[in-house]
């Protein structure tokens, strides 16, 4: 790799954060040219006159060329990771610079949001109701928090999306706790404190707050809440098979089938599918479970009894009653 070191300097954030005492304090590294003291910056929609440099060592240094990590104090905020800066001549270029790039983003958050099409909102409500958790991320270091986007993001599943209202480097504040009352969202903290208003604010009006110190027990813990709102998987559950070997007709009670359990058990409150020639024919409940005239809440294997189907009256002999329960799965990632 190559580098002219006699010219204006540009290169990359390899890392950002809020320092108590400090201000924003940026590690940049220099890719071409050579970064001074008082030189005018420009990273991504920040600007600022560089006001104190590091080296990796912690000590002071007037200028840094190519490839070498340094410490910088003096940008109005703190960057994300990856962005670029460069140096321009004077202050009022780079606050112009900055200014147009500012109102750019205002112009983009300003666009209509995309309306969904009626086909489209059909094809969401057949697939099942869209669920979403909101969360305002805020950790130490600007690194920290794309550690911390990444590893959440590949939790996401098709039924559910994780928004991520706000994620930023600093303390959580009474911002994130009214952007969260706004969103209802919950406020992730990763090596930071809540200040005691965002504390108070938080308690009254009910918003968490969770504070961790391992990337690893904040995804587990966002982890389990995705998988308590994923929809259970149902499974059919075998319960008995009834054989209708007689049909009664009753004034009272309709079309009644006089059955034997051949096998398993039947219950009051089972699902049933009535199955005629290899085909099911009826899915649903009983109204009515008896053993010669008196209703019973199961009925075992090798006895008789008289059933009732729930919104169904076209029971035939030999038609077959297979019961079962539904057993609902708790999904997991």
């Amino acid at each position: 790799l190559k580098a002219n070191p006699n010219r204006a300097a540009r290169g990359v954030v390899i890392e950002a954060k809020m320092a108590k005492g400090r201000g924003p304090v940026s590690t940049l590294l220099v890719q071409n040219g050579t970064l001074h003291i008082n030189d005018n910056i420009i990273v991504g929609k920040l600007f600022g006159k560089v006001r104190a440099m590091s080296n990796d060592k912690g000590h002071p240094v007037n200028s840094t060329g190519p490839g070498i990590p340094t410490e910088v104090l003096g940008i109005s905020g703190v960057p994300e990771a990856g962005e670029a800066f460069f140096v321009v001549e004077d202050e009022k270029k780079a606050k112009e610079i900055v200014q147009e790039r500012q109102e750019q983003e205002r112009q983009e958050q300003m666009r209509p949001a995309k309306r969904v099409s009626l086909e489209e909102l059909h094809a969401q409500i057949q697939a099942g109701k869209i669920k979403e958790l909101n969360l305002i991320i805020k950790a130490d270091v600007q690194g920290s928090l794309e550690a911390i986007k990444d590893t959440l993001d590949k939790l996401n599943v098709s039924e559910i999306k994780l928004n991520f209202m706000h994620a930023g480097v600093g303390n959580i504040n009474t911002s994130d706790v009214v952007l969260a009352m706004a969103s209802n969202a919950l406020i992730l903290g990763f090596n930071v404190v809540a200040d005691d208003l965002a504390k108070q604010a938080s308690a009254k009006e009910g918003i968490e707050i969770k504070i961790y110190n391992i990337i690893y027990e904040l995804a587990n813990e966002i982890k389990a809440a995705v998988e308590g709102m994923l929809e259970p998987r149902l499974k059919k559950v075998f319960l008995g098979k009834v054989e209708i070997r007689k049909v009664f007709t009753l004034t009272k009670a309709g079309r009644v089938a006089g059955c034997f359990v051949v096998k398993g058990k039947i219950n009051r409150h089972c699902m049933v599918s009535l199955v005629r020639n290899g085909e099911a024919v009826f899915e649903g409940k009983l109204s009515s479970l008896k053993r010669f005239k008196d209703d019973v809440k199961e009925v075992a294997e090798g006895y008789e009894c008289g059933i009732s189907l729930s919104g169904f009256d076209n029971v035939q002999q030999g038609y077959i009653i297979e019961a079962y329960d539904i057993e609902k799965i708790a999904r997991k990632l």
